[in-house]
């Protein structure tokens, strides 16, 4: 217990030598040891690089979860599973959940209705649009927020102790250059020079340890530009889905609008899309012209129909595109396929070929060259 005593006043003791001497160097009554300056710019780098990546962590947190109740259970229930070493289970997305009440109150009111079935169309892509939301959040969460949030939690948090630990030193090495200029006597000045060559070290040493941590957050704004790409390339892979989502539920409104509006009645409320530049058109010079035409596309329907061509060119495919009905032409990215409108088409699509395959494909997953 006497020791514990002892041991607690020479540590206030030393508390309050520092605290002394910290005051009087704000009111310029004793010198201060300057760093380095190359280790002065370490930590001012330092310093910048925590201070924007906390308002970056948190900024991009908003944008993935802009409801701040939502945000804030989730970083709870994050909090839970993340103790009790447990994977986090997948939450469902607003649009997700906003699909799946049109789907139920499609249910109710007919699905066979005008009203009902566009509730079901509009649902189910609602529930796509979750899905691409759900795989954003979870890729952006495991390649970006968490490399942030890692530096924050763990290497930061051993810059800022060692930091502290630099100013105690630094403290301590004023202390005893102030205590060698007081002392008098050739003995005080011999104790005196003792500790402040200990002093000294202790503090070079804790300067170099800083030095080598600070030096660190290069190796972090590398890894953190690479997180970076990672996020932008997973915002442009989602933003891309959506907007090929949303071109496709407006051709199903638009057909379900004709097949209500059509004078004859409709096989059903909605039919499934068909391209009906494949089906309809003007047919070729010198070609018979059939009363009747039929109903059912096919591949060599497509092949074998002749259509007035408004332009032919090259274009780069820029992405990955699975078609999705035989009137489409599948993708594969950077590769060159041959393209071209006929009178009456989407403006959205453009005929495409490659080889003896040809089909419908669309326009933004092109980039046209000249």
């Amino acid at each position: 217990m006497d020791f514990n005593v002892k041991k607690l006043a020479s540590g206030a003791g030393v508390f309050f030598t520092r605290a002394v001497q910290f005051t009087e160097e704000k009111l310029g009554q004793a010198e201060k040891t300057e760093l380095d300056p190359h280790l002065e710019n370490l930590i001012t780098r330092a310093d910048c690089t925590k201070n924007w990546t906390e308002k970056m962590l948190r900024q991009t947190e908003v944008l993935l979860q802009p409801n701040p109740i939502d945000h804030t259970g989730a970083r709870i229930e994050e909090f839970i599973y993340d103790k009790l070493d447990k994977k986090l289970p997948s939450r469902t997305t607003n649009p997700e959940l906003l699909g799946q009440y049109m789907l139920e109150a499609a249910q109710d009111f007919g699905p066979e209705t005008p009203y009902g079935s566009t509730l079901i169309t509009v649902g189910e892509y609602q529930k796509r649009l979750g899905g691409a939301e759900r795989e954003l959040l979870q890729t952006s969460a495991a390649g970006f927020l968490t490399p942030l949030r890692s530096f924050l939690e763990g290497d930061w948090r051993t810059i800022s102790k060692e930091r502290r630990l630099l100013e105690n030193r630094r403290l301590d090495l004023d202390i005893c250059k102030a205590r060698l200029k007081k002392a008098k006597l050739a003995e005080a000045k011999a104790a005196a020079e003792h500790e402040l060559r200990v002093a000294q070290t202790e503090f070079d040493r804790q300067a170099e340890v800083t030095r080598l941590l600070l030096e660190g957050i290069g190796s972090t704004h590398l890894n953190h530009l690479r997180c970076l790409q990672d996020f932008a390339e997973a915002q442009a892979t989602y933003y891309a889905q959506c907007h090929h989502y949303m071109q496709d539920l407006q051709r199903e409104l638009n057909k379900c609008a004709n097949a209500i509006s059509a004078p004859h009645p409709p096989a059903a409320v909605c039919p499934d899309p068909v391209s009906s530049a494949f089906l309809s058109g003007p047919p070729s010079p010198g070609a018979p012209v059939s009363s009747q035409s039929s109903p059912r596309p096919s591949t060599l329907a497509m092949e074998q129909t002749q259509l007035p061509v408004t332009g032919t060119r090259k274009a780069k495919v820029l992405y990955d595109y699975d078609a999705h009905d035989v009137s489409e032409l599948s993708l594969l990215a950077d590769e060159l396929i041959t393209v071209y409108t006929v009178p009456g088409m989407d403006p959205d699509w453009l005929i495409g070929e490659r080889g003896n395959q040809k089909g419908k494909v669309p326009v933004t997953y092109l980039e046209l060259l000249s």
